[in-house]
């Protein structure tokens, strides 16, 4: 293997990363070099990660240059930061997602999830959206989890009921405006 490539996406367990695992994704949680890899582009993806990327499946390139900076400086993040979702048994890298960071002092994480347009509409939002929650509530730090989506009916909205989050509010987002808040509490999580 050349000193440049990093393990295909489907062998990423040997390593000891978190991947999650659910029926049809695998959730690999981005280590600096993913990072690198993800923002020179499309090709050096196919070379190094071995997967192929999906027409929209970043939906927020500028992410990549934060996400690699906030890791970089606190290297705690790594599983509760970003996440490629890759179609599992395909190597398509379909969407990313993850948490906002660590669980904060009242037990809290925040997820966020983004799915390529082509493969929306097949329940793969829920199941990123539902396996990330269930990794937050297998650290007993964890007592809720929250997500934020635009303040209107829209499938994000159904992905968060599914997994049985409740509004809970609106709040002002600095780059969104007023979006609504949503939370599911330990107590209320039910084991999928």
């Amino acid at each position: 293997m050349c000193p440049e490539t990093i393990v295909p996406a489907m062998q990423h367990q040997d390593l000891g990363l978190n991947v999650i695992e659910t029926t049809r994704l695998h959730l690999i949680p981005c280590q600096l070099r993913h990072f690198e890899v993800v923002r020179k582009g499309s090709e050096e993806i196919r070379r190094v990660l071995g997967l192929e990327p999906v027409d929209g499946w970043l939906a927020f390139p500028e992410a990549m240059t934060v996400g690699y900076e906030r890791l970089a400086t606190n290297s705690a993040l790594l599983g509760w930061w970003t996440y490629l979702f890759v179609l599992a048994g395909e190597a398509l890298l379909i969407g990313n997602g993850g948490f906002v960071g660590l669980p904060d002092e009242e037990g809290r994480v925040e997820i966020g999830y983004a799915i390529a347009p082509g493969y929306q509409r097949r329940g793969l939002a829920t199941e990123a959206a539902s396996a990330l929650t269930a990794f937050a509530f297998r650290d007993g730090r964890v007592q809720s989890v929250l997500a934020h989506t635009l303040p209107y009916l829209n499938p994000s909205v159904q992905v968060l009921q599914k997994l049985g989050m409740q509004r809970i509010g609106t709040v002002h987002d600095p780059e969104e405006g007023e979006v609504w808040e949503w939370s599911l509490q330990r107590d209320q999580y039910v084991t999928p």
